[in-house]
């Protein structure tokens, strides 16, 4: 069975950090709706101004942040005293579990930085596991043209014959960056019940003759497989670009504060009595 639209969301203008420009998509009502995946925020400019304050020490808890750079850089810095340089074409797929504290910052002053990041939630039974990451160099993740023109690159689960490096993720998750020339088509199996997202951050696709454009979230219908065409109602002739997102919804409740997100409002509470006590990582 061929998905389709249900839901689309606009991106919304904001700040995050220490004033770095975004895009988001997702309030508290959404984060239940899109399931397993709570949050999706862009970044893209040209201007220093909007992304050199980056993200100053913060605290997560209960869930995941995958951070996906398609231009310029960032280094990664937590309570344990890990660095990571993500580069443009990196990913970092960070499972915070019981606790992290870590920042974020810009390696660059000038230029041009465009990038993603995704938060996805765990179930209860993972929320309070030790914190890992999975971080993975541009040269690590599979590129494949697409017949017809466009290129996949496969972040996490399977497209056209590559696996992504991306492994041991509670929502068996699929991630894929996708270029699609105009006129071009692809077709991309989904496991039925997945919640399958697409966010197009350059041109317009449409999905059973249904138009979605720059900066729009599209919530897919239940099935098995996804019809995405690019540029069909339109003269343009840059290829449509957008990421493609799968997971298992969880089917839990969510209960959100800032940097954590639990099931209960009295997790959250704990959350935020060990992170004011410094335990939050213990």
């Amino acid at each position: 069975m061929n998905r389709s639209i249900a839901t689309l969301f606009d991106s919304r203008a904001t700040s995050d950090g220490d004033g770095v420009k975004i895009r988001r998509i997702s309030t508290p009502r959404d984060m239940q709706t899109l399931d397993p995946f709570l949050l999706l925020d862009e970044i893209a400019s040209d201007e220093a101004a909007d992304y050199i304050g980056g993200f100053p020490s913060h605290p997560h808890r209960g869930f995941e942040t995958v951070t996906y750079m398609r231009k310029g850089a960032f280094t990664h810095k937590d309570h344990m005293g890990n660095e990571g340089h993500l580069k443009a074409g990196g990913v970092q797929w960070m499972t915070a579990g019981k606790g992290v504290i870590h920042s974020e910052m810009p390696e660059q002053n000038e230029g041009s930085l465009h990038g993603f990041q995704i938060w996805v939630n765990l179930p209860a039974k993972d929320k309070m596991q030790t914190a890992r990451y999975q971080g993975f160099e541009p040269n690590e993740i599979p590129e494949i043209a697409i017949e017809g023109g466009g290129i996949a690159r496969i972040i996490a689960g399977s497209l056209l014959g590559k696996e992504g490096p991306v492994i041991n993720v509670a929502t068996a998750p699929s991630y894929f960056d996708i270029s699609l020339e105009t006129g071009n088509t692809i077709d991309i199996p989904t496991t039925e019940q997945h919640n399958s997202l697409i966010y197009l951050y350059k041109g317009r696709v449409t999905v059973e003759g249904q138009e979605v454009t720059k900066g729009q979230l599209a919530q897919l219908t239940p099935g098995n497989q996804v019809t995405i065409s690019a540029n069909t109602f339109t003269t343009d002739t840059e290829a449509a670009e957008f990421l493609f997102l799968s997971g298992e919804p969880i089917n839990e409740p969510i209960a959100h504060y800032g940097p954590f997100v639990m099931n209960t409002r009295e997790e959250i509470d704990q959350a935020l009595s060990d992170y004011r006590s410094g335990t939050l990582c213990d």
